[in-house]
C-alpha cells in the first residue's frame, strides 16, 4: 500500500480474505489506497501493527472502528499507543501464531527501538509462507531462522551508510538509525537475503528507502548481488504509489 518514513501498510490476501500488516496511513488516505487495489475494505479481518511509530500504526485504530475489524499488537506497543481498554484490540506474543482466516501470523521479535516491536511472518493452508520486516536495526540468529525457507520477503532497504553519515539529520539522529536498534542499511538488507536465500523464494522486495539517506539506484545495485540478477530487476516499492501484487 506504501512504504517509507512517512507511512507504511501491506495487504496480504488468501482466497478473497484478507489482513493489513500495519496502517501509517490516515483512514481516507488507506481506502483510497485499497481502492486503488482493486480491494473491497470489507474483505479484512483485522490489522497487525509491528510497532507504536506513527508511520506504521497512526491509522490503525480509526480504521478498525470503521470497519468493526480487530487489530493485533504486543502490550506493548498497545499501552504504548493507549489501546489497552480498546475493545478492538487483541494482544500477540513473539512466536505464538494468530490463525485469522485462511492465515497463521507468527509473530517475530526484533531489534527496533520501540516498546516491544514484532515483525510477521504469514503461511497460508498450502504452506505458502511470506516474511515482512520493515524496521530493525540489526540481524539476530533468531530472525535469520525463522525467516528461512520464506517463499516471499518484504523487507526494509532503509539508507545507504554514507548518505546517512553526510546526510542531513544531526548526529543523534545518525546514531539511532544506524544503531542495532535503528533501521537496516542496504548492506544489512543484502546480507540477510543472502542467508535466507533458497530454491523456493519467488518475490523479494525491498521497502522503508530513506528518501534522504538512501538512493533507489544504490538499493538496486547492492540488492542485485545478493538476488543475482541484474539492478534493474530489483523490485523496490515506494512511498506515494500502490505497488503491483505478487502472487504465491
Amino acid at each position: 500500500m506504501g512504504s517509507g518514513s512517512r507511512g507504511n501498510a501491506t495487504i496480504v490476501l488468501e482466497n478473497d480474505r484478507g489482513v493489513l500488516i500495519d496502517c501509517g496511513f490516515n483512514r481516507k488516505n488507506i481506502l483510497l489506497r485499497l481502492q486503488e487495489s482493486g480491494v473491497d475494505p470489507r474483505q479484512l479481518d483485522g490489522v497487525f501493527v509491528t510497532h507504536e511509530h506513527g508511520d506504521h500504526a497512526k491509522g490503525v485504530a480509526a480504521l478498525c472502528e470503521a470497519l468493526s475489524i480487530p487489530f493485533y499488537a504486543s502490550f506493548g506497543t498497545a499501552r504504548k499507543m493507549e489501546w489497552t481498554e480498546h475493545p478492538l484490540w487483541r494482544c500477540i506474543s513473539s512466536d505464538q501464531v494468530t490463525s485469522v482466516g485462511g492465515l497463521a501470523v507468527l509473530p517475530v521479535v526484533v531489534p527496533h527501538d520501540a516498546e516491544e516491536p514484532l515483525q510477521f511472518v504469514l503461511e497460508n493452508s498450502a504452506e505458502k509462507r511470506l516474511g515482512v520486516l520493515s524496521d530493525l536495526g540489526s540481524l539476530t540468529p533468531h530472525i535469520v531462522n525463522v525467516y528461512q525457507r520464506c517463499h516471499a520477503l518484504q523487507v526494509e532497504a532503509n539508507h545507504d551508510p554514507l548518505m546517512l553519515q553526510n546526510g542531513p539529520y544531526p548526529p543523534s539522529l545518525r546514531a539511532r538509525v544506524a544503531g542495532n536498534f535503528g533501521h537496516l542499511s542496504n548492506q544489512q538488507c543484502a546480507e540477510l537475503i543472502s542467508r535466507v536465500q533458497w530454491d523456493g523464494l519467488q518475490h523479494v522486495t525491498a521497502g522503508h528507502i530513506s528518501e534522504k539517506n538512501n538512493d533507489r539506484a544504490l538499493v538496486s545495485q547492492t540488492l542485485s548481488q545478493a538476488l543475482q540478477c541484474a539492478p534493474h530487476e530489483v523490485s523496490l516499492l515506494q512511498q506515494d504509489q500502490v505497488s503491483d501484487w505478487r502472487q504465491l
